[in-house]
């Protein structure tokens, strides 16, 4: 049986941009030595989520896609046989860009995607959205697997893991930066049922402000042909230590299952759903930091 995994990584960052490369490549060698497929970082690891300072001692912290950071981390994909998601506060031609790298075990990079949804209600006013979600085919040692990437608060957004498997995700993977309780775990959950695709987190530990670990990884498979009942979904709940937490991930189980079962796109009315694309936003939903021109 094939099974794909993806380490998550759930790291306390360091102070600097550069305590945060070479923790990252010491760990992402740990996870290679495990026997992971892929390595997961939380949310803009190259500053540990940090947007404190204003506008101006934000955009001191971007970095450049091809600078030395991203480079070590594609070097280091190759070097280990693993691809890796690396996530980054991203300079940008204008504000920066809150953002993931996906490199494959060959160092090749298959897409950047930037996060669509950014919290306009605190600090990441102060970037750049995102204007696509990503899929890419990524080579692994299990044969090719369709990979593509949303970044917390999408999350909350049905539409972008819809989107995501629209474009052919069968594992759609997920920085975080915040403290997951019931029902962000339950969005996650519902995003990989209904569109059965898993769905894999990596979230700092508790120790950095507003976080407090649970990196998940759900399979997407509700159903068993072999069992009477539903299953549960869930592959890996971390705790709220540092650590690497495997998440395997059943490619044969998870394809057979989105072969036969009902959700996804078989039998969606999209004719219908014209509404969901039209910018009108009413009461009880307007709000005044709403940055319409995003």
């Amino acid at each position: 049986m094939a099974v794909f995994t993806v380490a998550l990584l759930q790291l306390l960052p360091g102070a600097t941009e550069a305590e945060n490369r070479e923790k990252g490549l010491l760990w992402c060698r740990k996870a290679g030595a495990m026997g992971a497929d892929l390595a997961l970082f939380p949310e803009m690891w190259s500053c540990g989520y940090d947007l404190s300072g204003g506008a101006g001692a934000i955009a001191r912290r971007a970095i450049p896609r091809d600078g030395g950071f991203l480079r070590a981390f594609q070097a280091e994909a190759a070097a280990l046989d693993m691809a890796i998601a690396v996530t980054f506060l991203e300079r940008w031609d204008g504000p920066p860009r809150n953002s993931v790298a996906l490199f494959d075990r060959h160092g090749r990079e298959l897409f950047t995607y930037a996060k669509v949804h950014t919290c306009d209600f605190g600090d990441e006013r102060h970037l750049t959205p995102g204007d696509r979600f990503c899929t890419a085919e990524l080579d692994t040692r299990q044969g090719p697997v369709r990979v593509g990437a949303m970044i917390c608060y999408d999350r909350e957004f049905p539409e972008s893991a819809r989107l995501l498997m629209l474009q052919g995700a069968e594992i759609i993977l997920v920085p975080n930066a915040c403290p997951m309780e019931s029902n962000r775990l339950s969005q996650l959950r519902a995003r990989a049922f209904e569109n059965m695709t898993a769905i894999a987190t990596a979230n700092y530990p508790a120790g950095k402000p507003d976080c407090n670990g649970h990196s998940t990884a759900f399979d997407g498979i509700a159903y068993d042909e072999a069992a009477p009942v539903s299953r549960d979904t869930l592959v890996v709940e971390a705790g709220e230590n540092e650590g690497i937490y495997l998440a395997p991930i059943p490619l044969d189980k998870l394809r057979s299952y989105r072969s036969r079962e009902v959700h996804g796109n078989a039998y969606r009315h999209p004719r219908l759903y014209g509404p969901l694309t039209e910018e009108r936003v009413e009461a009880p939903f307007i709000r005044p930091d709403r940055r319409k021109e995003y």
